[in-house]
C-alpha cells in the first residue's frame, strides 16, 4: 500500500511460515471462469518469489487436481492452496473454480479466508455469480477489492470496466469501489491497441514502469498529470468518506492539502473493516521478468489493507452435544480448533485434509478429536470420535512441505485423518467443540448410476462413500421406490468429474441410466373383483375365494383394509392373509409397476374349504381380485409434484415463468427478494424438472437459484401417461 519499489522477500523451495497470527493473511480469489484467477495466483508467486520462474505452480495446489477432461480446458475444479512470503508476512491464496458447477469448492475458499480479491475481465465484464458471490460476502463483511485482468486483449478498457464494476457492485454507494492506480499505456502497435506498460499511483502520484522488465518507479510527466487529476480527487474523496476523522472531509473542501500517509492509513483501515472496495490491475510477467504488471502493489494492499485472522470474528461453536461455549480468539495459546474445509486422496499420502485453524496450535502426531455436522441425508456420517492425525504441511504445487506446527489463523494439510469429512471439527481430545457449518449448496441434478460389472459392484458402495465422504455438495441416494442409486451433483461437470475420480481414485467403472422418477398409480372409479385360487392335483389341494369392492381415496391416504365379511364365509383366521396379499400386489403395481395407493379395500365375501384352504391360497386370492377389480375401471398413474421456488434476477422473470409453463408447471406466486431479484414460487412436476439445475443457469446466465421439495402426487395426463405404460410394457 505504500506504493514503493520492493525486493523479493519470498524464498523458493521453502514452506512459508508465521509465529503469530498478525503475520497472517488469508485471501480467496474469485471470478468466473478465464478470469485469469490462477494466472494471477502464479504471477504473484513469482513476484512474492516463491517461484524462480513463470508459469504454472506445478499444476495448483495440494488439493487441486485436474481432472483429465478439465485439464484440457486448463480449468481446476478443486480449491488449491498457495502459500507465499511478502515481506515477512505469510500469505495464503485460495485459488478457487470459476465454474458454477463448483461452488462448494468456492464455498470452502470464502470459509477458510478473510478477505476476497474478486478477479474481473477487462475483455468479458463482471460475471452475474460474480455479483451474488460479492453480496454473500457484502452479507458477513468480508473485506473485498477487485483486479482487472485481461488488459491486454483487443476490446479491454480499465476505465469503462472499473464504472461497470461501481454500479454493479458498489449498489448504493458507486463510490465504495474505485480504482487505486490507472494503466500508463505505451506505443500503440499495428492493430491500434496500445499496451499497458505500467500504473500511476494516484495517491502518491508516482509511476510504476514495467516496460523493461523489472519494475521502476519515477515522477509522472507533465502530460500525464491532469490525466490523474479527477480520478484521483475522487479516491480522496471516496477515502476521507469512509475516514473516522469527521475533520477531514471539511479540511479537504477548504482546500487544506490532506497528507499521503493520512489517506493511506485511513484506506487500509476502510478496506480491513468491508466499507472500501479498491480496483486494481495485473498482469502476468512476460519475456522473463520477474515481477508482473501490479503484482507488486496488489502484494501490498494485501499485506497493508487486508485484516489479520486475528482482526475477523471466528465461527460459533458449541459442545458436540449442542451445549454453548465461550466464543473463540484467534489465540495461540487458546483451545484447539480447527475446521476441515477440503478432504482429498493424494496417491502418494494417502488421505489429505485442508483446515483452517481458528483457535490454538496444531502439531502433528497430536491426538484430537473430530465431530462432524450431520450431513447424513447427503451420504455423510455423524463424527464424534478421536483420531491421532499424521504430519502437517505446507502446500505448493504436487509438494508437500513439512511444517513443525500450525497455529491460529494459518491453514494447512493434515495426513491420515481417516474418518474426518469436510466441514468436521478438530478440537482437544479433552475439551470437544463443534463448530456452526458453512452454508453448503443443495445438488440438484440426478445422476442414476449401475456398476459396470460385477466386480466394480463389488467395489461400488465403499468408492461411493470416499467419493462423497469429500465433497459435501454431493448427495448419495439409494431410492427404495425406483432401486435406483442416484448421485445428487451440481452440474454435468460435477457429475462427470465425480465419475471420474470414482473410475482413477477408486477403481470403480459405472455407467449412468435414466433417472427414473417415482410414479404411483391408483384407481379411477369404484370397481369389484373376485379372486378365485382353487387347484387340486393329487394330495393337498389349494382352494380360497374372496370378492372385494376398491373405491378411490383421496391424495395421501395409503390404502385403507375394510373387513365386512358376515357368516364366517371367510375365517377369520384368514383375513390377515387376504389383506396381505392385496397389499403385497398393490407394492407390485397392476398397469405399469408402480405401487398402488390412494385406495380403499373392502372384504365382502368368499368361501374356503376345511382341508385345502391356507393362508398361502388366500394371499393369491387376495392378489387376484385386486387384479380383476383393476381391470373393471381406469388405473390412473400418479406423478410427483415438487415445491419449486425459484431465485433469478428481475430481468430473467419473464422467461422463468415462460420456461415453468412449459414444464406443465403452475405459478403460486412472485414476491421481491431484495437487491432486484424476485422469487417465484411454483408447483412443477418432479419429471420436468430432472435437468432443472442445468437449464436455470442457462436460462439465467448463471444467477439464478432454486430449491425443491417434494409436495404431493397427482394425477398424470392421458396422454403422457400412456406413454409411460407403453415404456413399462416395452421394459425401458
Amino acid at each position: 500500500m505504500s506504493e514503493k519499489s520492493s525486493t523479493h522477500p519470498g524464498a523458493a523451495g521453502r514452506a512459508p511460515a508465521a509465529d503469530r497470527p498478525a503475520a497472517l493473511r488469508n485471501v480467496v480469489l474469485v471470478g468466473h471462469s478465464g478470469s485469469g484467477k490462477t494466472t494471477l495466483v502464479e504471477a504473484l508467486a513469482l513476484a512474492s518469489g516463491a517461484v524462480n520462474r513463470a508459469g504454472r505452480v506445478e499444476d495448483g495446489g495440494c488439493l487441486s487436481d485436474y481432472d483429465e477432461i478439465e485439464h484440457r480446458q486448463q480449468r481446476s475444479v478443486q480449491l488449491s492452496l498457495v502459500p507465499v512470503d511478502w515481506g515477512g508476512i505469510k500469505i495464503n491464496l485460495l485459488d478457487t473454480p470459476g465454474y458454477a458447477d463448483f461452488v462448494g469448492e468456492l464455498r470452502a475458499g470464502l470459509r477458510a479466508a478473510d478477505a476476497a480479491l474478486f478477479v474481473v475481465s477487462a475483455a468479458d465484464g463482471v460475471a452475474g455469480a460474480t455479483r451474488m458471490v460479492w453480496d454473500e460476502c457484502a452479507a458477513v463483511g468480508m473485506p473485498r477489492a477487485l483486479v482487472v485482468t485481461h488488459l491486454e486483449a483487443a476490446r479491454a478498457d480499465f476505465d469503462e470496466m472499473t464504472r461497470r464494476c461501481a454500479v454493479t457492485l458498489g449498489g448504493e454507494d458507486p463510490d465504495a469501489v474505485l480504482p487505486l492506480y490507472l494503466p500508463l499505456y505505451g506505443t500503440p502497435g499495428a492493430d491500434g491497441h496500445a499496451p499497458v506498460d505500467g500504473l500511476i499511483g494516484l495517491l502518491t502520484q508516482r509511476v510504476f514502469d514495467y516496460s523493461s522488465g523489472t519494475r521502476t518507479e519515477r515522477a509522472p510527466t507533465d502530460e500525464e498529470l491532469p490525466l490523474i487529476e479527477a480520478a484521483r480527487n475522487r479516491l480522496i474523496e471516496g477515502i476521507i468518506a469512509e475516514s473516522e476523522d469527521e475533520s477531514l472531509m471539511d479540511r479537504y473542501l477548504a482546500g487544506e492539502e490532506i497528507d499521503v500517509k493520512t489517506l493511506i492509513g485511513d484506506l487500509e483501515t476502510a478496506v480491513a473493516r468491508g466499507s472500501f472496495h479498491p480496483v486494481l490491475a495485473a498482469a502476468p510477467a512476460t519475456d522473463g521478468a520477474k515481477q508482473g504488471l501490479g503484482t507488486v502493489e496488489l502484494l501490498e494492499l494485501i499485506t497493508g489493507g487486508f485484516p489479520t485472522p486475528a482482526e475477523r470474528e471466528a465461527p460459533a461453536v458449541t459442545g458436540p452435544d449442542g451445549s454453548p461455549r465461550t466464543s473463540l480468539g484467534c489465540d495461540p495459546e487458546g483451545p484447539l480448533a480447527a475446521e476441515v474445509v477440503k478432504t482429498s486422496s493424494d496417491p502418494y499420502v494417502g488421505r489429505l485434509s485442508l483446515v483452517r485453524l481458528f483457535s490454538g496450535t496444531l502439531r502433528p502426531d497430536e491426538t484430537v478429536h473430530v465431530s462432524g455436522h450431520g450431513l447424513t441425508d447427503r451420504g455423510h456420517e455423524d463424527h464424534d470420535v478421536d483420531e491421532r492425525v499424521g504430519a502437517l504441511s505446507a502446500p505448493f504445487g504436487k509438494q508437500q512441505r513439512p511444517l513443525p506446527q500450525a497455529i491460529a489463523g494459518d491453514l494447512a494439510c493434515v495426513a491420515k485423518l481417516t474418518r474426518a469429512e469436510t466441514g468436521d471439527t478438530l478440537s482437544a481430545k479433552d475439551d470437544p467443540l463443534l463448530m456452526e457449518p458453512w452454508e453448503m449448496p443443495d445438488p440438484l441434478l440426478p445422476v442414476a448410476i449401475r456398476a459396470h460389472s460385477k466386480a466394480d459392484e463389488d467395489k461400488l458402495s465403499q468408492g461411493l462413500a470416499r467419493l462423497v465422504a469429500e465433497d459435501p455438495t454431493m448427495r448419495l441416494e439409494h431410492n427404495q421406490d425406483t432401486h435406483q442409486v442416484v448421485l445428487w451433483c451440481m452440474g454435468e461437470a460435477h457429475a462427470d468429474v465425480a465419475l471420474e475420480r470414482l473410475r482413477a481414485r477408486y477403481g470403480v467403472q459405472v455407467d449412468t441410466v435414466d433417472h427414473k422418477v417415482a410414479l404411483r398409480e391408483t384407481f379411477g372409479g369404484a370397481a369389484a373383483g373376485r379372486g378365485r385360487h382353487v387347484k387340486q392335483s393329487g394330495g393337498h389341494g389349494q382352494f380360497a375365494i374372496c370378492e372385494i369392492e376398491v373405491e378411490p381415496l383421496p391424495g395421501g391416504s395409503g390404502i385403507e383394509f375394510v373387513d365386512k365379511v358376515v357368516g364366517g364365509a371367510v375365517p377369520r383366521q384368514f383375513i390377515p392373509s387376504v389383506e396381505k396379499g392385496v397389499r403385497a400386489q398393490a407394492a407390485r403395481g397392476i398397469a405399469a409397476g408402480y405401487p398402488l395407493v390412494d385406495v380403499r379395500v373392502t372384504l365382502l365375501d368368499g368361501k374356503s374349504h376345511s382341508v385345502d384352504s391356507s393362508d398361502a391360497a388366500f394371499q393369491t386370492a387376495g392378489a387376484l381380485a385386486l387384479r380383476e377389480a383393476a381391470a373393471q375401471t381406469t388405473i390412473e398413474l400418479l406423478e410427483p409434484v415438487a415445491d419449486v421456488r425459484i431465485l433469478v434476477p428481475d430481468e430473467y422473470v419473464g422467461p422463468v415463468l415462460s420456461d415453468v409453463s412449459g414444464r406443465r408447471g403452475r405459478v403460486v406466486g412472485t414476491e421481491q427478494s431484495g437487491s432486484g431479484r424476485t422469487l417465484v414460487r411454483a408447483e412443477v412436476p418432479e419429471i420436468e424438472i430432472g435437468r432443472y439445475a442445468v437449464d436455470l443457469r442457462s436460462l439465467s446466465h448463471g444467477t439464478g437459484r432454486f430449491s425443491r421439495g417434494y409436495l404431493r402426487h397427482e394425477p398424470m395426463p392421458g396422454p403422457l401417461a400412456a406413454r409411460m405404460r407403453e415404456q413399462a410394457e416395452n421394459g425401458a
